[in-house]
């Protein structure tokens, strides 16, 4: 790779869900003619066996087994796509390079975790790249995705939910709050996105605003905020009428197709303003 050219030759690290499947055809699309993959027993979709040239299977915990692979491919740019079920990370049984990982950790989240990951790889000569590089169509600017803007009630929320959520980004908790007639409904913690929306339905009841953000200084290559096909049903099942995201700091899966559906549900749906970053 040189210059702004992408690469040719691509390593992904995927997780679960739809997420490493549209990176690695958004990736393909842009010009990666090689694709190794890093999959999770369990955890990752046999789709994106289909588009990868070369694979290598590890268990969930098993960090020696992921940089073992990394250094059988040979490959010097990387991106990360996708999840791990909160659930397995407590069941997984860490091999003793990853118990030397969490050891060196004060607290064990996202940015610690995975950072250190980052930082692992980098010093194997891995450029680690935010997903966004390869899915900036997916990436919305700040404006009105949906066909129906938020009502007045819907607007006040979404204020709210911006500061709280960005509250609770920054101390690392999670990135998303469910929001009603000016009351917090449900924060985000390690239970994940839906269950933390499903649980503000219940609470709150119809008409609850969603607002999902990024931490400031959130760093893109890992954990970025992504909104799918699973999330618009959630909301719904939630009988959710809003949602806001970040603008320039959400992915979102099968675009139009979310939006699409968004009109369907009579869902408000904004990308707000980024904060400005000192």
């Amino acid at each position: 790779m040189s210059g702004n050219e992408g690469p040719d030759r691509l390593l992904l690290i995927a997780g679960g869900g739809l997420f490493p499947r549209m990176l690695a055809e958004s990736a393909r699309a842009g010009g990666v003619t090689w694709l190794s993959v890093i999959a999770f027993r369990g955890e990752t979709g046999r789709d994106v066996v289909r588009l990868a040239d070369e694979i290598r299977w590890v268990r969930v915990g098993a960090l020696g087994e992921l940089l073992e692979a990394v250094e059988a491919f040979g490959v010097h740019d990387a991106a990360m796509a996708g999840q791990i079920s909160p659930w397995r990370l407590f069941c997984a049984r860490p091999d003793p390079a990853m118990l030397e990982l969490l050891h060196g950790l004060p607290a064990k989240n996202a940015r610690t975790i995975f950072g250190s990951l980052v930082r692992l790889l980098e010093h194997r000569g891995v450029r680690v790249h935010p997903a966004g590089r390869f899915m900036g169509s997916s990436i919305p600017p700040p404006g009105l995705l949906s066909r129906r803007p938020p009502d007045a009630r819907e607007t006040a929320d979404i204020e709210l939910g911006r500061t709280a959520a960005k509250a609770i980004s920054a101390l690392e908790i999670g990135q998303t709050v469910v929001v009603k007639d000016g009351v917090i409904l449900a924060v985000e913690a390690f239970e994940g996105t839906d269950a933390a929306i499903l649980r503000g339905g219940r609470l709150g009841g119809p008409g609850a605003v969603v607002v999902k953000t990024a931490r400031t200084g959130h760093d893109m290559r890992y954990d970025a905020p992504v909104v799918g096909r699973r999330t618009l049903r959630t909301l719904r099942r939630a009988r959710a009428t809003a949602l806001a995201v970040e603008a320039g700091r959400a992915i979102l899966l099968e675009r139009e197709r979310l939006i699409a559906e968004a009109d369907r549900m009579n869902l408000a749906w904004i990308a707000f303003e980024p904060e400005a970053v000192p």
